[in-house]
């Protein structure tokens, strides 16, 4: 047998900079991400089976702001191909194609419906979650790249953009704003509205008038944000979802915010009618299978405004031109590299099918911008391989001492349920510095020097700070030390044969 080392990083020194441009390879929103993603990715961290996951988003979030405020900027291509790409939409799907479509060198032109960029992160989120100096500063910084973004125009006819514009390629990133609406029985002096005009009319600092009394139909974040948006308008939120708390799709964390700033549930229950100040509920329950039915128990309560918040569906009309664009249930088909079924033409977001977030949505970006670029030299994007996973198994977390995780401090009750100041502050340096070094840096060799000092053939050679090491296979015989005093499982133990 003999020792394999595998891939190899220094640990958190400090190096900020550097941290950041580790991240902004892969995404160029890192201060925004750091407020809105769920940081999902912590469930999987290993560090949670020793005491809590790593803040991975909360390290995401201070880089970012550091970054901001030292003015860092993003790299412009070294070399320009005279290929042009239109993107279609500038949220974080076409933003985050843009920018990696330009870093490849390639000429990138956005043409954006609104008034401003973001999508839905400007639209969608509301400014408590996401201040919007932050949004327009990473924004800002994408264009200093290169890229062109055109605001206050729709492009109604996709063919002839391309043709005008004689574009390589496209990447359709418009999101889906149109919100999905059910009949609800309504009177003329009963007020509906959707969800998604609320936010955009907040998000414009237009007030819109909903009355005191305002109930949110729907279980999901919209839904939740809403509440929490009307809450600080000085209205009473009532949120009535037809299933359980725990199956509603909106974050929990989310939804226990929400609850804390004076927003009320009704759960198991669905708007029948809406008539003159009033909507009538009824109760429900899940049958075998978990799914709601009625139960024909009836309540009123009174209400100034309705707010549906049921999900949003994408307008294809622009694509009208090319009949060769499949879509299903108003999402345009994509192959694995985010290509639709006419070529040349790729799309990302919320307008094909998958989770409807910030963060699948950049991904997608950059998934499809990497598929272009191949496409535009006539090849077929293959994506590398993925490293193995590290399991906890492999660690030896001896090693690791215990670190409670750092919770990022909230905002004050009171200015949360009157003001849209920022509910959740960040890190301090000293504080994001040690939340780093909680990581484990599972599979990855951080250089402890413990296979270096551990093995009896002196076979393990220090190449010097951040060059990681090698092994003379000429000395080891394979005792296996190494890899037991790994703490971190970066070293594999495998056959001569291979």
């Amino acid at each position: 047998a003999k020792s394999v080392r595998r891939g190899c990083m220094r640990p958190n020194r400090g190096n900020y900079e550097e941290a950041w441009k580790r991240i902004t390879a892969d995404n160029p929103f890192p201060a925004c991400m750091g407020r809105v993603c769920y940081h999902t990715c912590e469930t999987a961290c290993n560090r949670g089976g020793l005491d809590e996951s790593v803040g991975i988003n909360s390290v995401e979030r201070f880089l970012g702001d550091n970054a901001l405020a030292k003015g860092w900027d993003l790299p412009k291509p070294q070399e320009e191909t005279g290929k042009r790409v239109l993107v279609v939409g500038a949220g974080p799907a076409g933003l985050s194609a843009a920018y990696h479509l330009r870093q490849a060198g390639h000429t990138v032109h956005v043409v954006e419906g609104a008034q401003a960029g973001g999508g839905m992160m400007r639209y969608g989120i509301p400014k408590y979650r996401l201040p919007r100096e932050v949004l327009d500063a990473e924004i800002e910084r994408i264009v200093r790249t290169g890229v062109t973004i055109e605001y206050g125009r729709e492009v109604t006819d996709l063919a002839q953009e391309m043709k005008e514009g004689k574009y390589d390629a496209v990447f359709l990133g418009v999101g889906a704003h149109l919100a999905r609406r059910t009949y609800i029985p309504a009177g003329d002096a009963s007020r509906v509205l959707d969800a998604v005009s609320v936010l955009k009319d907040v998000a414009e600092d237009e007030k819109p008038m909903l009355g005191r009394r305002v109930a949110i139909y729907g279980g999901g974040n919209t839904a939740i944000d809403v509440a929490r948006t009307v809450r600080r308008m000085g209205a009473e939120p009532l949120v009535v979802y037809r299933r359980t708390r725990d199956r509603a799709p909106a974050h929990q964390t989310e939804i226990q915010e929400a609850i804390e700033e004076g927003v009320n549930m009704k759960w198991l229950s669905t708007i029948r009618e809406a008539q003159g100040g009033e909507i009538k509920i009824e109760k429900m329950e899940l049958d075998e299978n978990g799914k709601p039915r009625g139960t024909g128990v009836y309540e009123n309560i009174a209400v100034d405004t309705v707010v549906l918040a049921l999900g949003q569906q994408t307008n294809l009309g622009f694509l009208a031109n090319f009949p060769g664009l499949q879509a299903q249930d108003d999402e345009l088909l994509v192959d694995e590299t985010m290509m639709t079924t006419v070529p040349g033409i790729f799309a990302g977001g919320d307008m094909v099918k998958g989770d409807k977030n910030v963060t699948v949505a950049i991904g997608h970006g950059k998934k499809a911008a990497r598929a272009i670029s191949a496409y535009l030299k006539g090849e077929k994007y293959v994506e590398p391989p993925k490293a193995p996973l590290a399991s906890f198994d492999r660690l030896h977390t001896w090693y690791y001492a215990d670190a409670p995780k750092t919770v990022r401090p909230m905002l004050d009750l009171a200015r949360r349920t009157t003001t849209f100041d920022e509910v959740q502050h960040g890190l301090t340096e000293e504080n994001a510095l040690f939340e780093a070094r909680r990581c484990m840096s599972c599979g990855n060799c951080f250089e402890c020097d413990n296979c270096y000092g551990v093995c009896p053939d002196n076979a393990v050679i220090k190449l010097g700070p951040g060059k990681k090491f090698k092994f003379n296979y000429d000395y080891c015989k394979g005792c296996g030390i190494c890899a037991n005093e790994c703490p971190c499982g970066a070293i594999d133990m495998v056959s001569e044969d291979i």
